[in-house]
């Protein structure tokens, strides 16, 4: 059998170090590193000229900088997959943000002063790797998109009344409720929760970003909350979002679950138990099979289930495991979710 050739990757950073780093982690997980750079216009040129399969992008550098480059291969029509590789800062926070809304396929958190680089490198071998493949070619999303859907059990007498929402997406998220939330009507039935798989520290930037384009308030939840209809709670990176029984959002610092915190599957499970049948949950792009557990109970209380087509996902993960389980109730290609789901809350 035919060993196929290792993944090719261009590393850009203005950090000698970082460059180094980054490089010979990569090489010893197997990619061939082409090109080391320090800064965003070589980054540009080496990633026009050598073609590799994943781009790891620092943002802030000398030149052009990372959000540049991005906007530029884009532009271009590049195809090369961007995986973003940011500290954090609040203004580090807000232009990562940006690149993940603007198409950059991942982010990895820079370790700060005494955290574990093994930890940190695997998670960067991980995402590049997954990277590689979100740049696989989809058909497109047909004009008038076929919706394949379970038939919806009729529910006689049920009173209609403003509906809960659930958000969960991973891998390819930032840039799907980019496209998503704005769409949405406010208010949006009785309110929504968020779960966005991201490092600590960066879903405030995602939330105020939301915030500024959408009719709805987002920001970051907090214990206490309770659900809006005017309002998008979203769950803090390093948090676990769970609700208490007078329906007020908890967060929580419990063990991440397969490597996630927060976990979709937490936050789904309790709202469906909440809420039972007046419960919709929407399911985006992401990678893994989170968000499985929590569409079964929802499914099991009589809730409500759409997810993300594949042929708009990043990563046709999180819904491909809901599809398969023959849970969902309709599959829509992103520029039909707004409408799919305003109809369900209406």
């Amino acid at each position: 059998m035919q060993v196929p050739p290792p993944l090719r990757v261009v590393v850009a950073d203005d950090s000698a170090f970082m460059r180094r780093l980054l490089s010979e982690a990569l090489s010893k997980s197997g990619f061939e590193v082409v090109a080391a750079v320090e800064d965003g216009d070589q980054a540009l040129r080496a990633s026009t000229s050598l073609h590799p399969d994943v781009l790891t992008l620092d943002l802030a550098m000398p030149g052009l900088d990372g959000l540049g480059v991005l906007r530029e291969l884009r532009a271009t029509g590049s195809p090369v997959p961007v995986v973003v590789v940011s500290a954090f800062s609040p203004a580090h926070g807000a232009r990562a943000v940006d690149a993940l809304a603007e198409g950059a396929v991942d982010l990895v958190a820079k370790p700060a002063a005494g955290e574990d680089l093994r930890a940190f490198l695997a998670e960067l071998a991980e995402k590049v790797r997954l990277a590689a493949s979100s740049s696989q070619r989809r058909e497109p999303a047909p004009a008038a998109a076929a919706v394949r859907a379970r038939p919806r059990i009729a529910r006689p007498g049920r009173r209609r009344r403003p509906r809960p929402v659930v958000i969960a997406c991973s891998t390819g998220g930032p840039k799907a409720l980019a496209e998503l939330v704005p769409k949405l009507p406010s208010p949006l039935g009785a309110g929504a929760l968020l779960v966005q798989h991201m490092p600590a520290g960066f879903t405030g930037s995602l939330a105020a970003r939301l915030d500024r384009a959408s009719p709805l308030t987002v920001r970051e939840a907090a214990t206490g909350d309770s659900l809006d209809p005017g309002t998008i709670l979203v769950a803090p990176g390093g948090k676990h979002l769970r609700l208490r029984d007078d329906r007020t959002a908890a967060l929580t610092d419990d063990p991440s679950i397969g490597g996630l915190r927060p976990r979709a599957d937490l936050t789904i499970v309790d709202a469906a138990k909440m809420f039972g049948s007046d419960l919709l949950l929407v399911v985006l792009t992401g990678m893994g099979k989170d968000g499985l557990e929590g569409a079964h109970e929802v499914r099991r209380r009589g809730g409500t289930i759409l997810v993300e087509d594949e042929s708009t996902c990043t990563i046709y993960g999180m819904p491909r495991a809901i599809v398969e389980a023959g849970l969902a109730d309709g599959v829509h290609p992103l520029t039909r979710l707004p409408d799919a789901i305003a109809a369900e809350v209406a």
